[in-house]
């Protein structure tokens, strides 16, 4: 019994199966020091704030995007979320600052208003659609999520189950890509090492908490 107690746990959190050393914190639940806004060395003077220990993008007040200080090339990314009904908001990662390419984005949403399973939570923006059955929770309700990416193999999870995975610069990314907004991006979906992760600023309220990071 205690055995199988032991596995749910492990398969409920998502990560617990991981070794314990390794990971670093991106967010201590005081100060943001690992942030910055996008294209600046500080992190915003508004529409970002630290509440009850999560780091919170503010509903109606744009702040833009903030990005990690460091820049990461393999990597298992985890963090906690939730968002406000009919939020739409997003963690990027492949993020250069160069304003001609994108990255490659994992869709945080009230599923309510997505356009399509590519739009939908835990997707590959646009690209690959999560399955239709993923273990999503509703807006208000915290949600754990993983980007797992090592050499050319990227994984999404949404609290505890693996819902997308891809390799960079496959041919069915690329044709994914031809169908998608970036058809005119030039290499879309390709990995980009040594880059940061973001989360952005859609102007709707999306609380973040236990942030880690760890290099593979």
């Amino acid at each position: 019994m205690r055995a199988l107690l032991t596995l749910f746990l492990a398969t409920a959190a998502g990560f617990a199966s991981e070794p314990a050393d390794g990971w670093q914190s991106l967010f201590d639940g005081k100060t943001a020091t690992h942030w910055r806004a996008m294209g600046k060395t500080q992190f915003p003077a508004a529409g970002w704030q630290i509440t009850n220990g999560c780091l919170v993008k503010l509903a109606k007040v744009y702040g833009g995007d903030i990005i990690t200080r460091e820049k990461f090339t393999n990597f298992d990314f985890q963090w906690e979320w939730r968002i406000a009904s009919n939020g739409n908001n997003g963690v990027k990662y492949f993020i250069t600052e160069n304003p001609y390419y994108p990255g490659h984005e994992y869709q945080l949403l009230d599923d309510r208003r997505s356009r399509d399973e590519k739009s939908s939570t835990g997707s590959f923006y646009t690209i690959i659609a999560p399955p239709k059955d993923k273990p999503l929770k509703p807006p208000g309700e915290w949600n754990h999520s993983r980007i797992r990416v090592q050499g050319q193999h990227v994984e999404h999870w949404l609290n505890g189950r693996k819902i997308v995975e891809y390799e960079c610069g496959s041919d069915a990314v690329r044709e994914a890509a031809a169908q998608s907004k970036y058809r005119n991006v030039a290499n879309y979906g390709v990995k980009i090492p040594d880059s940061h992760i973001v989360l952005t600023d859609h102007r709707d309220e999306t609380w973040f908490r236990n942030l880690k990071i760890r290099r593979l």
